[in-house]
């Protein structure tokens, strides 16, 4: 009888904590083939430098809240693992850690990234004649993995920016006459314009908000967004934008570029939103508002949407059940059955076909004069976001979990630097 190591990866969401809930939840019902689960302390991390929590040690209580509790209970990490041929050293370390600790079963739960990783674990593995099952978990505010119907993490952030969208847009609504008459609100999403076209929920006629959308699959013309800004402020007395942090101008150059990088090597983001907003009162002199919702959108719990609760909770659950069925780098995907109602169930996809690969949004989601979303896109989108699951409520605040996180006692004399 194997143990399982688990790990989340990058970004946290709204409801990472309920996949892991899945896979220490129905890894325990497996007792007979599952032993402990150990998650590791910042993700891979915890693994590389035998940093790991045995999860045996929490109650079967505690274990239950992770499901309403957002964050990253195990802690989660920005770390980036290059080829095997460039890295092996540290994959082989991997397989070190897992070999002392009797580990068969490794559970990877993250993004476009984290897959990579989890499929070059399962190679090495491989190489190295150690028998471990690698299954992904998807994660991901931006909704940009492929295969899947959506990622866990998206419905949530997406209900967030569309209440948001509604909720400033009336705020902005009723001050315009002598105050503000552009208020920008800044999402997530470098390459991917899902998180921006949530936004675009908020309206549900003409002349509400949002009145523009800027995704980063349109390039961004200055003339046309100020003719678009104009026009609104004329006709409705206020323009409502929401852009994404990943705008690109036509040289493909972000609006936005700090000029540094991130772990993972991408392009820090400096903040769009105030440069747009302050480019409608260079040309209008409008007054101006702007917002980034940064973590707000991953982490608003409160305000979850139950599809994605399930949905997170399914693949941490699906995560297992592939492993114990002999399946190997693969990823459990969120299959679509139908759109009214919505119905939907899990599937499989090989890691190979997820790593390192993006899936942007369609074009026909996307209006013909690139402002706005489309009714196929409203369609795509509206059942990820339905549903209510709050969080248990004591004195106005709702309440979370915080785990012991008691360590697994380490066996290697080697310590591991970063």
């Amino acid at each position: 009888m194997k143990n399982a190591f688990y790990a989340q990866s990058g970004g946290v969401t709204a409801v990472i904590n309920a996949s892991a809930c899945g896979v220490i939840e129905t890894a325990r019902k497996h007792r007979d083939k599952i032993g402990k689960v150990y998650a590791g302390r910042h993700g891979v991390l915890g693994a590389l430098t035998e940093d790991m929590i045995d999860t045996s040690k929490e109650s079967r209580a505690a274990i239950s809240a992770l499901r309403h509790t957002p964050g990253g209970a195990f802690g989660s990490a920005r770390y980036k693992l290059a080829g095997i041929d460039k890295d092996r050293a540290q994959y082989a370390r991997l397989i070190d850690i897992f070999r002392a600790h009797d580990i068969g079963y490794f559970f990877y739960n993250g993004g476009n990234d984290s897959m990579d990783t989890a499929q070059k674990v399962s190679e090495i593995a491989v190489q190295m004649a150690y028998p471990i099952a690698c299954v992904g978990i998807p994660k991901t505010v931006d909704n940009d993995l492929p295969i899947t119907d959506c990622c866990p993490g998206f419905g949530s952030a997406a209900k967030y920016i569309a209440v948001s969208t509604r909720e400033a847009g009336l705020d902005v609504a009723s001050m315009a006459r002598t105050s503000t008459k552009v208020f920008v609100l800044e999402v997530m999403g470098r390459h991917a314009g899902w998180m921006a076209a949530a936004g675009g929920l908020a309206g549900d006629k003409a002349g509400d908000a949002p009145h523009i959308i800027l995704f980063p699959e349109i390039s961004f013309d200055r003339e046309r967004f100020l003719a678009k800004v104009k026009l609104s402020v004329e006709k409705y007395g206020y323009c409502v934008v929401v852009v994404s942090e990943g705008v690109r101008g036509s040289d493909g150059k972000f609006l936005a570029e700090a000029g540094t990088k991130d772990a993972f090597g991408h392009s820090q983001l400096g903040g769009v939103g105030p440069v747009v907003a302050q480019m409608t009162q260079q040309a209008f002199g409008y007054k101006f508002h702007w917002a980034v919702a940064d973590y707000l959108q991953r982490s608003a719990r409160h305000i979850a949407s139950k599809v994605d609760v399930d949905q997170a909770y399914a693949v941490g659950k699906a995560a297992v059940e592939l492993a114990l069925k002999g399946r190997n780098a693969v990823m459990p995907v969120i299959v679509r059955k139908s759109a009214k109602p919505y119905r939907w169930s899990i599937g499989e996809a090989p890691l190979s076909e997820v790593a390192n690969k993006e899936k942007k949004l369609p074009r026909n989601f996307i209006t013909a004069d690139s402002f706005g979303i489309t009714a196929a896109c409203r369609n795509y989108l509206a059942p990820l976001i339905a549903g209510e699951d709050y969080p248990p409520y004591r004195n106005g605040l709702p309440t979370y979990v915080t785990l012991k996180g008691v360590s697994v006692v380490k066996r290697l004399r080697t310590p591991f630097v970063i």
